[in-house]
């Protein structure tokens, strides 16, 4: 009875051991030891300061949080570099009529969208160029400034940054 429990006790700790192909962040095994996210220009049109900064922080800090990579500022194994292509406001839905006589919107949209490259050096077939867009509704009301601005560029990186992490990392 003895043996039965020490032999329970190993295959618990092989299925819960670090070297599996799979992890709970969803990436699968990753090839390399580092990374690096190279800083990513504000290339749109209408340009909001500080995004570009901000977005790259943004994707290195959800690698960071969800892989044991190191994250390196030159000679990564992985890399991540691209730019923001676009940053606009588009008016989403109107109201009946306005007191003036003529439709208003009465939701806008931020959308932002941002070109990744992606280079694995240990496996070159990951590599990838790819665009990847998210948006953010708020009330036509309100102006696109202070926390406002804050939640919708917060919401809209959190979704691109994770999509960039499932499309390099996890595969889905």
């Amino acid at each position: 009875m003895k043996n039965l429990k020490y032999i329970f006790i190993l295959l618990i700790a092989a299925t819960f051991s670090s070297c599996s192909v799979y992890n709970f962040t969803g990436a699968t095994a990753i090839d390399g030891k580092t990374f690096q996210v190279n800083f990513f220009q504000n290339n749109a049109d209408l340009i909001e300061p500080g995004i570009d900064r901000d977005f790259t922080l943004a994707l290195q800090d959800l690698i960071q949080n969800q892989t044991n990579l190191n994250l390196v500022s030159t000679a990564g194994d992985l890399v991540y570099e691209g730019e923001i292509v676009d940053y606009r406001i588009t008016p989403m839905t109107a109201t009946a009529v306005s007191t003036g006589g003529d439709a208003a919107a009465s939701q806008n949209r931020l959308t932002i969208r941002v070109n990744v490259r992606f280079s694995n050096k240990k496996k070159e077939t990951d590599d990838f160029e790819k665009g990847f867009e998210f948006y953010y509704d708020y009330p036509a009301q309100s102006q696109l400034t202070g926390t406002v601005l804050n939640e919708a560029i917060k919401v809209i990186f959190e979704r691109i940054t994770q999509d960039i992490f499932n499309e390099s990392l996890a595969k889905w």
